[in-house]
């Protein structure tokens, strides 16, 4: 049988574990809001890198700003996605 040395115990600080506590208030203005922001109502969609950024009721109008997005940061893909039929198209600069 092999002998062994034997280990010394260390003794560990006992660990503090604090919690949050909420404090109800009275003021409307506490609320928490949720952090999500609510996409807006319009047809087209504006999406940066699959993330939507805003949203315009006429296809022409997303169309433009996609562009202005697209021609100041020509690396990100900027798409143009219809909540109607569901589709979506992807928004180049031409060369």
């Amino acid at each position: 049988m092999i002998n062994l040395p034997k280990l010394e115990e260390k003794q560990v600080a006992p660990r503090q574990i604090r919690k949050l506590v909420k404090y109800k208030s009275d003021n409307a203005t506490d609320e928490i809001f949720p952090q999500l922001k609510q996409t807006e109502s319009g047809r087209y969609l504006i999406q940066v890198d699959k993330q939507t950024k805003a949203s315009y009721e006429t296809a022409e109008a997303a169309q433009s700003a996609a562009l202005e997005i697209k021609k100041g940061h020509p690396i990100v893909r900027v798409s143009i996605f219809d909540s109607v039929e569901h589709s979506s198209r992807l928004v180049e600069l031409l060369s």
